[in-house]
């Protein structure tokens, strides 16, 4: 699913909410928790509690471990003419099953609007 929203009045600065759906299949949860511990040790802003914690629930869960390596800032740093405004995003696990109509996410163009 991806939704574009803009939102603009006369001169103001322009907006856009981008909203993406994903699903992904952990192949080897050992590589994954593995860089996300790799990604927690390199972290200099975290407190040694905060880490600790961050290790604890990475190993825990597979979700968490995504969350940990999936930054929404990566996705549009690059991006020109782009200021990354405000970001939020969370990862669980769930039960999936790619031939159920709940699953069924469209032709993308289905669900653009600008």
């Amino acid at each position: 699913m991806l939704t574009l929203r803009g939102m603009s009045n006369g001169d103001t600065s322009r907006f856009v909410r981008l909203t993406v759906e994903l699903v992904m299949e952990i192949t080897e949860s050992d590589l994954l928790t593995g860089a996300a511990l790799d990604g927690i040790s390199g972290e200099e802003h975290m407190t040694d509690q905060e880490r600790s914690y961050a290790r604890e629930a990475v190993q825990a869960e597979p979700a968490e471990a995504v969350a940990h390596l999936i930054d929404p800032f990566d996705l549009v740093n690059d991006v020109p003419g782009v200021e990354l405004a405000q970001a939020s995003w969370s990862s669980e696990e769930i039960d999936y099953d790619p031939d159920a109509e709940e699953w069924d996410l469209g032709d993308a163009g289905d669900d653009e609007e600008v």
